[in-house]
This record gives structure tokens, sequence and C-alpha cells, in this order.
């Protein structure tokens, strides 16, 4: 028989590539992982597992066992959390999975709000950016994943490229405009049941002696055109290429990272400008720099839009559904 333990086990060695690292990652040891993989193979008779090198990967039958183990551990998930449910919110698990900007600005209220009138329901929080973390709701491993996604900028291309660094070779591009794809594919949200919580305004960085820092007004994006530029995330790097082909020129990036603190050290030292999310400016001091809002080739502000997600077998689960209620009131009190 092949019990739901095993394949969260079997999950777990695919994704890490070895026993020591799953059981790091489960909090178990190493010998416990290896009699449960030893059990699972005893249930299927077959071997699930081929090691290579220092690692190991899946065999065929693992594979095909993975592929059904993530649909069935999220319908477990979601069985668990109704019966839980029949507590009335006197019990319960919400396990949050956000990028790192809403973690520090909308979950805490959130989550406090939560505590605050149902202490019985435990609240848990992992950080990953999508597409990674619509990955993890998907396959079970949290009920609420907080994401982003901007919308199609007006006069752009759909699915641009993120920049590469100004001069990168034809296959850094390729591999860039392979990146965009994954990125654009992981922005599919029609399974999903979604909570849109606000419009995250993108904010120019400008050094502070730059000509456009003390305008006082919005700056057109197209102003900028002439300017060497500091990129963030893969996904906020290929906005920005959409937003700066909207207004009809393409940016030259000299520096990436998805470091906000750093951005704004780079952009304070005078080696270019950036745009970077409202959030994220509420979680790093803009010490040495200007901050001016952007306007779209549209006349527009730039935005990227942020909600909470969840699969539809949870949306209705009070637990689920009390979290995405305190999200929402932690966004509309900003």
């Amino acid at each position: 028989m092949i019990e739901a333990r095993h394949l969260r086990v079997l999950r777990a060695v695919a994704r890490t590539g070895s026993f020591s690292a799953a059981a790091r990652e489960l909090g178990c040891t190493q010998p416990a992982i290896s009699q449960q993989m030893k059990a699972l193979e005893k249930s299927v008779d077959t071997p699930l597992v081929v090691r290579s090198g220092r690692g190991m990967q899946l065999s065929e039958a693992g594979r095909v066992l993975l592929k059904h183990a993530t649909g069935i551990l999220a319908g477990l998930s979601a069985a668990e959390e109704e019966v839980a449910a029949i507590a009335g919110l006197r019990a319960g698990r919400v396990r949050l999975v956000s990028f790192p900007t809403a973690s520090s600005t909308l979950v805490p209220s959130a989550v406090a709000r939560l505590r605050g009138t149902h202490p019985g329901v435990r609240v848990s929080l992992v950080e990953a950016e999508p597409p990674e973390s619509l990955a993890m709701l998907r396959g079970g491993e949290c009920e609420v994943a907080l994401a982003f996604r901007y919308p199609q900028a007006p006069g752009a291309a759909a699915g641009p490229a993120p920049a590469p660094a100004h001069g990168t070779p034809r296959e850094a591009r390729a591999e860039a405009n392979l990146e965009a794809q994954q990125l654009s594919a992981g922005a599919d949200w029609s399974d999903l049941v979604a909570t849109p919580l606000l419009d995250d305004p993108l904010v120019g960085l400008l050094p502070a002696g730059h000509r456009l820092a003390g305008r006082g007004g919005p700056v057109q994006l197209a102003e900028l055109a002439e300017e060497q530029w500091i990129a963030g995330c893969p996904q906020c790097r290929g906005h920005l290429v959409e937003l700066c082909a909207g207004a009809g020129f393409e940016p030259r990036i000299d520096f990436a990272t998805d470091d906000y603190p750093a951005v704004v050290g780079l952009v304070a030292a005078g080696l270019g400008v950036a745009v970077l999310p409202g959030l994220a400016l509420e979680t790093v001091r803009p010490d040495g720099v200007a901050t001016v809002a952007v306007h779209a080739a549209s006349g527009a502000s730039a935005v990227r839009q942020v909600v909470a997600l969840t699969l539809p077998d949870l949306a209705g689960v009070p637990a689920v559904a009390l979290m995405l209620e305190r999200l929402s009131g932690a966004a509309a009190g900003r």
C-alpha cells in the first residue's frame, strides 16, 4: 500500500537530489528517508531512484509516481483542511507562500488580525517568488500564495524577454528569451481562485543630483531613454523591457540584482536609474536617491498587480477564506 508520507518523501528526494538533503528538508534523519524509500519501492515492486555520481535521480517509474503524487498530496491537503474546519475555526492550518515585499508589508498585519480573533488557527509562512510559489500551491505545499504580475504595456509585444546586460552575446539573449517564456507560463492563473489585493505602483529611483530629481511631478519613461539602468528580478526585468518598448526604446541594463538595498546603493552612487515597486521602498531606506512617479507611454502610472491565490477546492475552507479576508483587509487599509 502506498502511503502519503512515502509520497512526501519521494517528492522531497526528487526536489533535493539526495536522501540527506531530503532529510534536512523534512526534518528527519537520513536513515529514516532511506527506510521509507525502501518501503515505497517494496510497495510498487520496482526501483524508484537511480544513483548517479554523488546524487540520484528518479527512474522512469519514479517519475510516473511523482507525477501522480503531486495531485494526490494536493487533494489530501484539501481534505485535511476541510475536516479541520468542522471545528468551526477552533483548529486549522493555513500555509502561506509570499514574495518578500508582501511578507514584510501585507502579511504581518493580516496574520496578527487572524490570530487575534482565531488563535487556534495555525499560520506558517515561507517565501518564494512566482512562478515557484504557484507551483508550490498547485503541488499542495501551501494553501495561499501571494503573487504578482504585470499588466501588458500598451504598444509592447507580448512575452518580452528580460533584458540581458549590455553587450551580452546572442547565446545569453536566447537563454533570456526562454526564461521569459517560462515566466509567462507561470503567470497563467486560470485554474486558481484569485483575490485581488492592490495595484502596487512602480516608483522611479534617480541619483540625488539627477536633472529630473527636483521636478516635483511624474517622469515620463521616455525621458529616461538615454540612461543606464539597474534592473531587478527576471519578471521585473522583463516588465521593464516591455514598458520601455512601449515608450519607444530599449533600456541599457548594466546591473541586475534581486537585492533592493543593492539597487538603492547603485543608484545613489550614480551608476544608473531604476524602478522599484512601492512595497519594496517600504522595506529599504532610499538614502542618496530621489523617488519620482513614473508614467508609461499611455500616460498612466506603471503598476504591478498583487493578488492572493488559492485552489478552487480550498477556497471554501473557512481558515483559508478567513486568511484571504484578512489579507484583503490589510491591503485595503494601506
